[in-house]
């Protein structure tokens, strides 16, 4: 027996994500439509177009950084936060300093 690794080819598009102009394609498909919105609501042309570059390029920035990022912040809101005893919990609790 032979200790010599097994090598698989692996093609790249396999591990890229899926972007329309370098941007995700569900923050696109967001900008777009909140674009036509603000076109529609205010009747503006250059308003509309105004949105979508802005949201376009954050979200750009935003994939460029992290392409999971909006997965992950998706899922985030399904689970429970952290307890942390070192944190006050203000409701229940005065801390120093604070005013009745």
């Amino acid at each position: 027996m032979s200790n010599e690794g097994r090598m698989n080819p692996i093609h790249r598009s396999l591990n890229r994500p899926l972007t329309i102009l370098g941007v995700e394609r569900k923050l696109f498909f967001f900008s777009m439509l909140v674009g036509a919105g603000v076109f529609n609501f205010f009747g503006s042309l250059l308003g509309g177009l105004l949105m979508f570059a802005v949201l376009f390029l954050a979200a750009r920035m935003v994939t460029k950084n992290d392409p999971q990022l909006l997965r992950i912040l998706i899922n985030a809101s399904k689970f429970k936060s952290r307890y942390d005893p070192a944190k006050l919990l203000r409701s229940t609790r005065k801390g120093i300093g604070q005013d009745d």
